[in-house]
């Protein structure tokens, strides 16, 4: 098992625009991401640093293993 980065909240977005998420909506200080198909939706805080348990969180949302996400770096 990969380790979990120290990233921000727009660098995973980032990643997660490489694999189809688009930015729904933003709401303060949280952007909502959408991917159509398979639909899913994900919440990214806009923060300087994520925490990893929401980090790990995100990724397995998004249906991604954190081997593929930090490949996506």
């Amino acid at each position: 098992m990969s380790k979990l980065p120290a990233i921000s909240g727009r660098s995973c977005v980032k990643v997660l625009e490489k694999t189809g998420f688009y930015l729904k909506r933003r709401e303060g200080s949280h952007m909502i991401l959408r991917r159509d198909y398979p639909f899913v939706q994900v919440v990214v805080p806009d923060h300087k640093e994520l925490d990893r348990g929401t980090l790990r969180a995100i990724i397995r949302q998004a249906g991604l293993s954190i081997g593929e996400f930090v490949e996506l770096l």
